[in-house]
């Protein structure tokens, strides 16, 4: 399915009154159907539409990544669940799911008064020994790669140095069992922190 053929389905199914998450699924599964179908194009192909890739040598960047700290899946599975966090009339979603393969996926979105203001596909993946975050906010491709450099306990913490903003992203499981989570960009940004609630 093309891309403008996925938007309108997603557009359309809007349009029929089904419900929001309904239409997130769809666009999910477009998405992931697209990617999946994409074929493989040999040692050091681009891999500008792929989400979540372990690794499989033949997808996997030679050249210009970071090797990540060393670390596998269960070492996060503390992330899994849903993960709601509010501020005024602002709710911001996450939902991840338990490791499996390799990897753990999240679905996450933002609402205001009601109303989606943005969505956010996510992947934590083990590759090259390490664990790495790929995200695709909006569906936005190409998917964006957050390397891991620290993890000790229920923290982790992944960055991407030459990415706009955020630079790093920072999950934290506080002793209160609520989930901090922080990105921030350079030094002269200032970090934005989210903190949720487990439901």
């Amino acid at each position: 399915m093309s891309r403008k053929k996925q938007a309108t389905t997603y557009l359309t199914s809007i349009q029929k009154g089904f419900p929001m998450r309904t239409c997130l699924l769809v666009a999910l599964l477009a998405t992931s159907s697209a990617l999946i179908a994409q074929p493989q194009q040999g040692p050091g192909a681009s891999r500008s539409a792929r989400l979540c890739i372990g690794d499989s040598p033949s997808v996997l960047p030679t050249t210009g990544t970071q090797a990540p700290t060393a670390a596998t899946i269960s070492q996060v599975e503390w992330l899994s669940g849903t993960w709601i966090g509010t501020v005024g009339s602002t709710t911001v979603e996450e939902r991840w799911t338990p490791p499996a393969g390799g990897s753990m996926i999240s679905v996450g979105r933002t609402l205001r008064g009601g109303s989606l203001l943005s969505f956010e596909f996510v992947c934590i993946v083990e590759r090259r020994g390490g664990l790495v975050y790929t995200a695709m906010p909006n569906g936005h491709q190409p998917a964006t790669d957050f390397t891991m450099t620290r993890i000790e306990g229920q923290s982790v913490t992944f960055e991407n140095p030459a990415h706009d903003f955020p630079k790093m992203i920072r999950y934290m499981l506080k002793p209160d069992g609520t989930l901090e989570a922080t990105v921030s960009g350079d030094a002269a940004q200032k970090p934005e922190v989210f903190t949720y609630k487990k439901q």
